[in-house]
């Protein structure tokens, strides 16, 4: 459904059809999906331009171009970028995508965010990670898909105790504020085809960046987040783009 919503072409007849269910309910779900993939551009590249050269992207997805991998290599080319899902269509379109890649620098593992310490564990993050160096964890788009309280958070917090000084941590996320019976409608809309979710409002995001430091501009909607020179949205509101996002730094 992320890969219809951004214009992809690796997507399937029930993908769009539960797209176009959501979209009816939510018509502004084409804007906060792509105003967050921008944010995943600008926050993968403002880090690598900072000096981060690991990445961990947790809940990836079907891969659409340009990739974290595109936009971190094409700032500093010897980093390296694990991608990490639980779906199996995914892991065979990461493997044909990754094979036109240099060995060892990009890789897959099929594993489940539920479960970070079986995931950080893997033979595929160990043989290309050093995880006793910084590592940059994007938890894009993923965490509105934990249902309850508790349980995202505890996530959260085990990927944060097991990385170290200089690590950092991206996070986008669907929240009510600005449009509640417009989310309310959407997260229905996911339940039926067989996804729960949970937005979250701003006091449940921050929780996430507990202990760390924010970058600025801190905590603010997924397009405001450090919008390149020039770079426009138009009209683009925060209810449309319907997502908190923040990158924060572990001390």
């Amino acid at each position: 459904m992320y890969d219809y919503y951004l214009g992809g072409h690796t997507n399937f007849p029930a993908d769009r059809e539960a797209a176009g269910r959501a979209m009816a309910l939510f018509p502004s779900v084409l804007v906060a999906a792509r105003a967050n993939r921008e944010f995943m551009h600008r926050a993968t590249r403002f880090l690598a331009t900072v000096g981060m050269r690991q990445f961990l992207d947790v809940g990836t997805g079907i891969p659409t171009s340009p990739n974290l991998h595109e936009v971190a290599q094409d700032v500093a080319p010897e980093a390296r970028v694990v991608y990490a899902d639980n779906d199996p269509i995914v892991l065979a379109h990461a493997q044909a995508l990754l094979r036109s890649h240099p060995a060892g620098r990009t890789a897959y593992v099929q594993a489940d965010a539920t479960d970070p310490a079986a995931l950080l564990a893997a033979p595929e993050v160990k043989q290309t990670l050093d995880l006793g160096e910084p590592v940059a964890l994007s938890l894009n788009a993923l965490l509105h898909f934990v249902p309850g309280e508790r349980r995202a958070h505890e996530i959260v917090e085990y990927f944060k105790d097991a990385l170290p000084s200089g690590s950092t941590l991206a996070i986008s996320h669907v929240t009510p504020d600005f449009d509640p019976e417009g989310i309310a409608r959407l997260t229905e809309a996911y339940r039926a085809s067989g996804t729960p979710g949970q937005a979250r409002t701003r006091e449940e995001f921050t929780r996430f960046f507990s202990g760390w430091e924010l970058f600025e501009p801190g905590i603010t909607t997924s397009h405001r987040w450090r919008p390149d020179p020039g770079q426009t949205f138009g009209d683009v509101t925060d209810a449309e783009a319907a997502c908190y996002a923040a990158v924060a730094r572990k001390p």
